[in-house]
């Protein structure tokens, strides 16, 4: 009998143990200036952790390779002695390092929530960074103020960030970024110099200028988002200037990359992708390549595609309701097909295009011409582009669509070799 009681006495001091074992590590605390070098979970709880002036010096800092953090749903929350948007300060998170995982975490107060840099197979997935920073808009619902315009013209030195971002991604390779949220923020998820990655499923709506916003950045997947109503500069009945807001903003020299099933509506621009500064001097380069494919990018109070000095193909979107369906100036070799413009002012408008095809799309009731193109008799004679590339409007093919109750629906002016054929008119005048 002695040994039994031994041994139960045994099993019972070693049920807790087995207990811990089975469950996994115990929840560590955050501490700010913390630097997590390996895989951790994190004890649930709200951190009221203040950032600091520079964003150089991260609240909390994750180093190293294959690391999973997952931070089971703890907030951190910063700029508590703040009480606008507009004054929040401070880095959160900073990822350096390859195979690292975050997920679970959430993160509002700050003027940036997540920096990553120099990382490769970085994946941020079921996180929610929003309420970060946003600019105080000095627009009224009557009248607007011009100093609400955005401006993203250099990101070299990271200029990009005077606007916040919920994540900020800088030299990072293969990155899933999955399932999140940010929102009430100013930018969602800036992208510099950052390839070959999978943004998916993720919600970064009701922001005050970006959903997503890329620099230098190429071969990535933008796909089944939800990017709507990132604006400004819009009071419905008194003025829809945009202001530069975008859901997805395509800013120098990005390339090849793909934008599919999106929804991107009543934003300032749905999609917004200029070429750069570096084209814009040498004439060379563009954002390139890139596929738009059964996005909706409708009800923007400016251009629902903004497609500008870059060759691009634009398949099957959803355009309603905007000023512009597409803005594509200076276009050159993209194909436009299979899309649907419907009660927007003007369908599609192409200023100084080349070798443009618009086939199999479907024009309804746009209100001043189903597609316009044209040319200014000059070109500003200090523009670097147009000194090194000829900008003569000419070379399009329109064939196979349908035009039904269009004002007009060809208008052409200062347009040479257009090759129009089996199009259909229906009640159009």
């Amino acid at each position: 009998m002695q040994i039994l009681k031994t041994g139960f006495l045994a099993i019972a001091l070693l049920l807790p143990s087995m207990l811990t074992m089975a469950s996994g590590p115990v929840p560590a605390e955050l501490k700010p200036g913390m630097v997590i070098t390996a895989s951790m979970q994190v004890k649930k709880a709200s951190y009221r952790f203040n950032g600091h002036e520079s964003l150089a010096r991260p609240v909390i800092r994750i180093k190293g390779n294959n690391i999973t953090v997952d931070f089971n749903n703890a907030l951190l929350l910063g700029s508590n002695n703040k009480q606008l948007p507009n004054e929040f300060y401070g880095l959160a998170l900073l990822i350096e390092g390859n195979n690292i995982t975050i997920k679970n975490a959430r993160v509002s107060g700050y003027k940036v929530a997540v920096t990553a840099k120099g990382c490769t197979n970085l994946k941020i997935e079921h996180s929610d960074f929003s309420y970060n920073y946003r600019q105080q808009l000095q627009s009224t619902w009557q009248h607007e103020d011009v100093s609400d315009w955005m401006s993203y013209h250099h990101n070299e030195n990271d200029e990009w960030l005077r606007y916040g971002a919920g994540i900020y991604l800088k030299d990072c390779s293969k990155t899933v970024i999955q399932n999140n949220i940010i929102t009430g923020g100013q930018c969602a998820l800036m992208m510099m110099r950052s390839n070959d990655g999978l943004i998916t499923d993720n919600d970064f709506s009701f922001n005050s200028a970006i959903g997503i916003g890329m620099y230098r950045s190429s071969r990535n997947n933008i796909l089944h988002n939800k990017l709507d109503f990132n604006v400004r500069g819009h009071s419905h009945g008194f003025y829809h200037r945009g202001q530069d807001s975008a859901g997805i903003l395509i800013f120098e020299q990005c390339n090849e990359n793909v934008f599919a099933y999106n929804s991107v509506t009543h934003s300032g621009d749905g999609f917004f992708l200029w070429a750069g500064q570096t084209t814009m001097d040498t004439g060379e380069g563009g954002c390139n390549d890139n596929l738009l494919y059964k996005n909706d990018f409708s009800y923007a109070p400016t251009n629902g595609i903004e497609v500008t000095f870059s060759k691009n193909r634009i398949f099957y979107n959803i355009i309603k309701g905007c000023d512009h369906g597409i803005w594509g100036g200076y276009s050159w070799q993209s194909s436009i097909n299979g899309n649907e413009f419907e009660k927007n002012r003007v369908g599609i408008a192409i200023e100084h295009g080349q070798s443009n095809v618009i086939n199999y799309n479907t024009f309804i009731g746009n209100i001043q011409d189903g597609i316009k193109l044209w040319a200014r008799k000059q070109q500003p004679s200090d523009w670097g582009y147009a000194n090194k590339r000829k900008t003569t409007s000419m070379f399009y093919r329109i064939l196979d669509n349908t035009f039904q109750n269009e004002n007009n629906a060809i208008n052409a002016s200062l347009t040479d070799n257009i090759f129009i054929n089996d199009n259909k008119f229906i009640n159009c005048i």
